[in-house]
């Protein structure tokens, strides 16, 4: 099998321990990116989440926010401005055209987030510079990143933003080299740093494979193992990804032992993993929301009565039953169930055909209208049957004369095209990678990201009254306040139907038996450092 992306891989694995055993893992898509300060997408992260490190982390299995490559760090009296002591000795990896000189330091943490915040910075506009976590959570807030010394770094907020730490601790704010940077942009191919990585983290990329695999190896000098962190430390001689679209065939070659990990099978198969001679089940309770988003951009769905009336068109509670197996929840909070901030009293919106047919009615289309509903191509908790959500939100259109036209592409050109503004009615949703309620609301609901080319806001919807809520309670620390105004914000969201909360569920993964060690995250990346494979 021919490889399109070979790094020179010799030289590190000269320096690899051998620990006489591989492990596959099958995932749901191909990387969109090899830099995630490009991307929001839970598979690209996945994989990147093994080759780059961040300042500080959510610990496996809980919301605790821990040191990473930043040892500690402490927070002004005024609450903004975070100054953080960096780890010494902190290795990078290498490739053929790229040997580092020296450890990470200051320089690296001001290069990854200049780039995101000058727009003249020579690599803003590097392979699109849609920073999609950055400028939908940061942007707005940060002020300057500021060198102190080689070990320490300040950063400045123009005004207190309560989940700043947890924001800190996204995957897509991951530290990328600046040496390597530099290196890149004197030979003219600064296109490079966002497509052969180079990281801190316990592995490094060896062969990509579009549609096909990702391989990775250990690397040797990862500083997780040089301060004998077992999490942090690679227990494999290689990591190899299989990209298996089908939840189905995920499972099967699991249970075929071809993966020993499988990510996201169906939730209806969890009795048959249990059941397996060589699967276990790991289920993992996580906070996420799945939803259609209405685009603004067409003329049509600007009035609020048309979106009432396909909110109203359609039959949550068996939706929900069928689509998420048994293990989902009807909601019409944004926030979900698992994360403070959730509010109960905001159910899904009353299935009245005969009040949708009126609305249409009143909006100037008794006859009903076409339009398109694009499918998730992929499983994922937020949407685990993509397909089968649009087949019944269909049929329920179609009652009200609604003829919907179902869409779907392979994920990384679904979230493409969807990004870019294509999608007339667009389903998506969000996993939460840290602690806090202003998470999915700020990525995909924000104006900043508002009919911006690869925006997470696929919808365009923009509420400036919305916005200002978020920001109040992005910046105070009181939780009972900002839980308050979160629940505000979520009933304007409710009112102005800029999309139809679908639903959640919990994670489950199938884990081959031989495997020690793996823990799917609840906030953030599951790594796959400390995982052995027993013989």
């Amino acid at each position: 099998m021919k490889s399109i992306l070979g790094l020179g891989i010799a030289a590190l694995l000269a320096t690899t321990p051998v620990y006489a055993a591989d492990l596959s893992v099958c995932i749901e898509g191909s990387p969109e990116t090899f830099n995630p300060e490009l991307s929001s997408n839970g598979t690209t992260l996945f994989v990147l989440g093994q080759i780059y490190d961040n300042l500080i982390s959510v610990k496996a299995g809980s919301s605790e926010i821990v040191p990473a490559l930043a040892e500690s760090w402490t927070i002004s009296e005024d609450a903004r401005t975070y100054t953080f002591k960096l780890r010494q000795g902190v290795k990078w990896q290498s490739n053929d055209s790229f040997k580092p000189t020296r450890d990470f330091n200051a320089d690296d943490v001001v290069f990854t987030f200049e780039r995101m915040l000058d727009p003249k910075h020579p690599y803003a506009e590097v392979n699109g510079g849609n920073y999609i976590t950055f400028t939908t959570k940061l942007a707005d807030a940060l002020e300057s990143v500021k060198k102190i010394d080689d070990q320490t770094v300040a950063f400045t907020l123009k005004t207190p933003l309560a989940p700043f730490l947890g924001i800190m601790a996204h995957q897509s704010l991951a530290i990328t080299s600046a040496e390597y940077a530099d290196v890149l942009q004197k030979a003219g191919t600064p296109e490079l740093l966002d497509r052969q990585p180079i990281g801190t983290g316990p592995f490094a990329l060896q062969d990509y494979q579009p549609d096909s695999a990702v391989r990775l190896v250990p690397f040797a000098e990862t500083w997780g193992a040089a301060i004998g962190d077992e999490a942090r430390t690679p227990k494999v001689d290689s990591v190899i990804m299989a990209i298996s679209p089908d939840a189905s065939v995920r499972l099967q070659r699991a249970m075929a032992d071809e993966c020993q990990i499988a990510l996201y099978p169906n939730l209806a198969d969890r009795e048959r993993i249990q059941n397996s001679d060589n699967l276990e089940l790991v289920r993992t309770p996580v906070a996420s929301t799945g939803f259609i988003t209405f685009n603004f951009k067409e003329e049509i769905f600007r009035n609020k009565k048309v979106r009432e009336a396909l909110a109203h068109a359609i039959n949550i509670k068996p939706l929900v039953d069928v689509v998420y197996d048994g293990m989902g929840k009807a909601t019409g909070s944004l926030v979900p169930p698992a994360l403070w901030g959730f509010d109960e009293q905001i159910g899904p919106y009353d299935y009245d055909p005969e009040k949708a047919k009126e609305l249409l009615k009143e909006a100037g289309y008794p006859d009903g209208f076409s339009t398109e509903l694009w499918a998730v191509p992929v499983s994922r908790p937020y949407m685990p049957h993509g397909s089968r959500a649009a087949e019944m939100i269909q049929a329920d259109w179609a009652a009200i004369g609604v003829k919907a036209d179902i869409v779907t592409y392979e994920w990384s050109e679904y979230i493409a095209r969807a990004r870019s503004g294509e999608a007339k009615v667009g389903m998506f949703g969000g996993i939460y990678d840290f602690p806090d309620p202003s998470q999915i609301p700020n990525n995909y609901f924000s104006c900043d990201s508002a009919g911006k080319p690869s925006p997470s806001n696929i919808g365009s919807w923009c509420n400036a009254e919305f916005i200002d809520i978020m920001n109040k309670a992005g910046a105070i620390t009181d939780q009972a306040e900002r839980e308050r105004l979160y629940k505000q914000a979520q009933q304007l969201f409710h009112d102005d139907v800029p999309a139809v909360i679908l639903g959640g569920a919990d994670t489950i993964t199938a884990v081959n038996k031989k495997v020690k060690g793996y823990y799917e995250a609840i906030f953030g990346t599951s790594r796959l450092s400390g995982v052995t494979v027993e013989d």
